[in-house]
């Protein structure tokens, strides 16, 4: 199941992209918002980003007006690793080598069919592992020095 929300910049597209998951007979909740009026997209990506991390969701998706505002307030929350993108490749390798959780993607910036294909890559694309996984558990390191207040070496 799949966990989706957005601000008042990524509403339009959110509801594109419910759409969409319903064709594929994707199932999710939708965190909100729920209209174009002016919301706080920290807030929003907040709720997304707990619910993911403890793994009540398989993978998120939120979206604003470029997605980077909902990526940044998603990548505070320990164990999410979200990534905004707005091409192909991006979205792709995102999935594959760094076992994105979260898809953000901006409203005002990726039109609806795009947006359709890089949801689909992102949600269709397994994680490579291999190599690449070392390098997830370095960024878990860094997340749990910051909690613990330690330092790299």
């Amino acid at each position: 199941m799949i966990a989706l929300a957005c601000d008042h910049g990524g509403f339009k597209l959110k509801e594109e992209m419910k759409a969409h998951l319903e064709s594929r007979g994707i199932l999710f909740r939708d965190f909100g918002c729920f209209s174009e009026d002016a919301c706080d997209y920290a807030v929003i990506a907040k709720k997304v980003a707990v619910s993911v991390a403890a793994g009540e969701y398989e993978k998120g998706l939120l979206f604003c007006g470029t997605g980077i505002g909902m990526s940044i307030a998603a990548n505070k929350v320990r164990g999410v690793r979200a990534a905004c993108c707005s091409d192909h490749f991006s979205a792709k390798y995102t999935r594959l080598h760094n076992d994105a959780n979260i898809l953000c993607l901006g409203g005002r910036v990726v039109g609806p069919g795009l947006a359709c294909e890089l949801v689909d890559t992102f949600l269709d694309t397994a994680f490579e592992g291999g190599r690449h996984q070392h390098r997830i558990d370095l960024i878990t390191q860094i997340e749990t020095e910051q909690i613990e207040g330690g330092h790299s070496k």
